[in-house]
């Protein structure tokens, strides 16, 4: 228990905490869940009901151990698993409707902030790509990741959202 007179702004205590092998078990039963069932209609509340824990702690440890919340993570793995079924023989209604999202405009718009380019584009250059036998495509999505395996691929190929992506540096001339 902490008494000292000035409360811990450097977050190395909510770290601590979110790090514990109980709670990073249950935080990795909620990743998995969200894994396996990413199709389904999720919510915060029902995810810390399975994780007996409240949902702002649930929240709050699973942004500190996962580097996003449980809602960005839900998202970036439907927007992964929708670029697979793009590239089959799935309409971008269906496929949208196959991930877990409401209605094709939610879908549209989530794919397009995560990846940058609409469903339909990128089922054309997906579609250009396979028949030309030009990997732009995957490159632009996630270049070298072939030989990975598939727990570090899905963490070096994160869909990053538009805000979170850095700037391009300007020069200074």
């Amino acid at each position: 228990m902490d008494i000292s007179p000035t409360p811990d702004t450097s977050g190395t205590r909510a770290r601590t905490e979110a790090r514990r092998p109980t709670d990073v078990a249950r935080l990795r039963r909620v990743r998995d869940l969200i894994d396996r069932t990413y199709a389904a209609p999720l919510d915060v509340l029902a995810l810390a009901r399975g994780a007996d824990m409240a949902p702002g702690c649930l929240s709050r440890r699973f942004r500190t151990v996962y580097g996003q919340s449980p809602y960005a993570y839900l998202t970036a793995r439907r927007v992964d698993r929708a670029t697979l079924l793009l590239r089959g023989d799935l309409g971008v209604d269906a496929v949208g409707a196959a991930v877990g999202c409401a209605t094709p405009g939610i879908f549209t718009a989530r794919f397009t902030e995560l990846v940058g380019l609409a469903p339909e584009r990128f089922r054309r250059l997906a579609e250009d790509a396979a028949t030309t036998a030009d990997t732009a495509v995957g490159a632009a999505v996630a270049p070298g990741i072939e030989g990975l395996p598939a727990c570090l691929a899905q963490r070096v190929a994160r869909a990053v959202r538009n805000q979170e992506a850095q700037a391009p540096a300007r020069p200074l001339t």
